[in-house]
Formats: structure tokens, C-alpha cells, sequence
């Protein structure tokens, strides 16, 4: 049996170009490098890219304040998608053109202007060829980039550039924890089986100062950020149709990230699971048994008719830990009709509640996927 990849792509322009990649025999789909067991990621090395994994993203958001107090949000992802396996035997059309590649390179960014109740959103997608995107590593700086978007990471600092017509990005971030390996040395699960699973880490608490501009005004900003890097070949079990992923950076200098993995019959899976960071640094891995999420409050959309949840309550039982989490602004819904064709919801969240009975207040963003549509994409 063989199987023709044919990829759309919408480039800079206007421009469409449909052309057909390559030809590869469908049992050689599984050549992809598999994730079975610890990751232990080094840095900087694992800043870079990972071909060989089938998708793989870098992952920005934060929230800021200008000098007026005014508050935004914002998002900055890089998506990498690999197009057929190390091992497949492509059989390219001819003749050879420096248009090919294995590699596609997808970014999402967004501005949420709390007080001004708005929400700015773009998408870019190119090939990894002839300089319009792609991961390079040179003398321990690794910069992720898609034509004029771009992200340059080194030892502690990254640096985010991101224009578009209605709004542009400009921020330098500074790490002040080390790196956060998920689950088991960065072996994070995400179904029964081994290979459903990805290597995780973060940088939870990344000091944040720059610009944005929207609607024509310039701002500049300070707060904190939050950085995820993930790849993986198989991430999500069959039957999964989405996930409520939160990150949240409380005012007593610890962090705390969990995420749901949704089941058809409205089940959360077993692999659910949640780090908790200290001031220190120091990560707690906590089961899907160590917490509860319940919702408080939902919001429909009007593009898309999807339900979305906008308020939660959380408990981390180990920890005596409970929180009321609000979204900022209800409408972060992202739709990505050009690039990856999922619609999701991806919003700056507060909070107030109590750690050991002493009270507390944070800052985060949560990402909610599938209800909109089943999330059935290999992203």
C-alpha cells in the first residue's frame, strides 16, 4: 500500500502553492522516533529542535502590565511537523528543487487586551527551506523562526519577535528557576500505553519586559512569562477528544501546571497528571489522584458555537492547596483555519485562593482543546 502526502500550504502574499511532497509506503509510517522512557533533557541542547520526533513545539505565553496598570496577555507558539519518517524511503518528484523539505513550520501568536476587552490573533505556516523557517543551534543560542517571527533562546534569556498588521510582539525574558523536567525526567504520559508520550520541560517563571503594539498604540510592559517545549511521535491515546491544560504563577514564587485529558464519556483520563515547582525550584510530580478541577463558570462562542469552561476550582490535596480561577477576557478563542485547522481556546487566567491556609493570588493561562470540535490533529 502507499500513501501520497499532499500538503497545502499558504504563504506569504496570498500565495497557494499545492504541491505533492513526496510518496512513501504507509508501513513505514511507524520509523519515527518513539518516546518510552526518561528524556533527561540537557540545556542548552534541548532548547533545539528534535527531527525525527513527528511534531515538536515551543510554547510562550505571560501576562503584563504597562505603566498606566493597563493588563495584557500574550501568546507566541512555534509548531514543527515532520512529514514522513527518518526512515521512509520518499520517492520525490523530479526534478530536485531546493523547495524540499520534511519539515513544516506552523506559529500561532496572540495579544489579549484585558481592560480594552480585546483579542488579536495571527497564524503563519512555511516549509523549512530556502530560509523561510526553522530551528538552528549555533555557539549555544538556538533560534526558532518563521519569516519575520522568531524566537532566540540561550543560556537563561530568549527573545520573541512577532509582527503582524494588527499587532507586533517584541519581548526579552529572563529565567529565574532552572528548567522543569515533567513526569519522569521529562517522560510525560499521556495514555496507558508507553509510546503514548512525550518529553516535557519548562521554564516556569521567566521575568518579562519589552513592547506591544495593538490598535495602533505602543505599550511597554513588564511581568512574567512562561516557556513549554514538548515533542513526541504518539502523544495522546486513542480516544482522547481534548485536553484543559493550566499553568499558573502564584504570588508566594511557586508554580503549578496540570492538565486533563478528556475522555467521550466525559471521564478524565488516568494520565492526567501536574507539577508542582517551589521557590526553590524544586519539582513535586502530582497524579491525577493529588487533584480536582471543577468548573464553575462556561462562555459560548459566537464564531463557533463552541462551549468552553471560564472558571474553575482547583484543590492539590498534598499540597492543602485551593484556588478560584477566572479567565481574564472570555473570548481568547484562537482559530486557525490557515495552519493547522484546529480551533482552541488559549487565554490569560487570575486567581485567588489559599496555600496551607495562607492566601494567596496568581497569574497564568490555561489552553482548552476539543470543544469546539473533537481534536482528532497529530498537533
Amino acid at each position: 500500500m502507499r500513501k501520497t502526502l499532499n500538503i497545502l500550504f499558504i504563504c506569504l502574499g496570498g500565495l497557494t502553492v499545492l504541491m505533492q511532497l513526496a510518496t512513501i509506503d504507509a508501513s513505514e509510517t511507524d520509523q519515527y522516533l518513539a518516546v518510552t522512557g526518561p528524556c533527561y533533557q540537557t540545556f542548552p541542547q534541548d532548547h533545539g529542535a528534535h527531527p525525527g520526533y513527528r511534531t515538536e513545539w515551543w510554547y510562550y505565553t505571560g501576562n503584563l502590565r504597562a505603566a498606566s496598570g493597563d493588563r495584557y496577555g500574550y501568546q507566541l507558539t512555534f509548531f514543527r511537523s515532520q512529514i514522513s519518517p527518518p526512515g521512509a524511503k520518499a520517492k520525490w518528484p523530479q526534478p530536485p528543487s531546493d523547495w524540499r523539505t520534511q519539515h513544516i513550520f506552523v506559529g500561532h501568536a496572540a495579544i489579549s487586551d484585558i481592560d480594552g476587552q480585546n483579542h488579536y490573533q495571527a497564524e503563519r505556516m512555511a516549509r523549512q527551506a530556502l530560509a523561510m523557517a526553522g530551528a538552528t543551534q549555533k555557539d549555544g543560542v538556538t533560534t526558532v523562526f518563521i519569516g519575520p517571527w522568531s524566537a532566540s533562546i540561550s543560556a537563561g534569556k530568549h527573545t520573541l519577535t512577532a509582527a503582524t498588521p494588527d499587532f507586533s510582539i517584541d519581548l526579552s525574558l529572563q529565567a529565574s528557576k532552572p528548567p522543569v523536567l515533567h513526569g519522569e525526567a521529562g517522560y510525560s504520559r499521556k495514555g496507558s500505553s508507553a509510546h503514548n508520550a512525550s518529553c516535557y520541560y519548562s521554564l516556569t517563571r521567566l521575568l518579562t519586559s519589552g513592547k506591544l503594539e495593538a490598535a495602533g498604540k505602543t505599550m511597554a510592559v513588564e511581568g512574567l512569562s512562561w516557556m513549554d517545549h514538548e515533542y513526541s511521535t504518539a502523544p495522546l491515546e486513542n480516544g482522547i477528544i481534548g485536553w484543559d491544560w493550566f499553568s499558573l504563577q502564584l504570588s508566594d514564587q511557586t508554580e503549578l501546571m496540570v492538565f486533563l485529558l478528556r475522555q467521550p464519556d466525559k471521564r478524565v483520563n488516568d494520565a492526567s497528571s501536574g507539577t508542582f515547582i517551589d521557590a526553590s525550584g524544586k519539582s513535586q510530580h502530582l497524579s491525577i489522584k493529588d487533584f480536582r478541577i471543577n468548573v464553575l463558570k462556561e462562555w459560548k462562542s459566537p464564531q463557533t458555537g463552541g462551549v468552553y469552561p471560564v472558571a474553575w476550582h482547583i484543590q492539590v490535596l498534598p499540597l492543602d492547596l485551593e484556588l478560584n480561577v477566572a479567565s481574564n477576557l472570555a473570548d481568547q478563542e484562537m482559530r486557525t483555519a490557515v495552519s493547522t485547522g484546529v480551533t482552541y481556546w488559549e487565554g490569560s487566567i487570575s486567581a485567588q485562593g489559599t496555600v496551607g491556609g495562607k492566601r494567596v493570588q496568581a497569574e497564568g493561562y490555561v489552553e482548552l482543546t476539543g470543544y469546539a470540535d473533537a481534536f482528532d490533529a497529530p498537533m
